[in-house]
């Protein structure tokens, strides 16, 4: 099943995760995920704004940073991230992350349960 550019629906979150801003987020594929999957998304955050901290409970995401730079806080440790860089945080695990840079910061977000 293909989902055609201009056919991907965009939410919008306010304060996603108690975070800062909102977050733009366009649905790949929604309607077309296998059973295991609840997101494949790509995640726009303008500069400032941020996810907040939260810990994933039987399911894996998976986060491709694709453009822009930040900093994520993977459970207690806090580091830089850029395009480029990959994350995975595992059930029962935690991250948030936060746009630093001075352009927007796009993640490609794949959770797996």
């Amino acid at each position: 099943m293909i989902t055609k550019a201009g056919q991907q629906p965009v939410e919008l979150k306010p304060q996603m995760r108690g975070g800062d801003g909102t977050a733009h987020l366009t649905h790949v594929l929604k309607g077309a995920l296998p059973e295991n999957m609840r997101l494949f998304s790509v995640i726009r955050l303008e500069p400032g704004c941020s996810i907040g901290y939260h810990v994933h409970e039987n399911e894996t995401e998976l986060f491709y940073f694709i453009s822009g730079q930040g900093q994520v806080q993977d459970d207690d440790v806090f580091l830089e991230v850029q395009a480029g860089d990959a994350m995975a945080t595992p059930s029962g695990h935690g991250h948030g992350v936060k746009n630093t840079g001075h352009q927007d910061l796009v993640i490609m977000a794949a959770i797996a349960k």
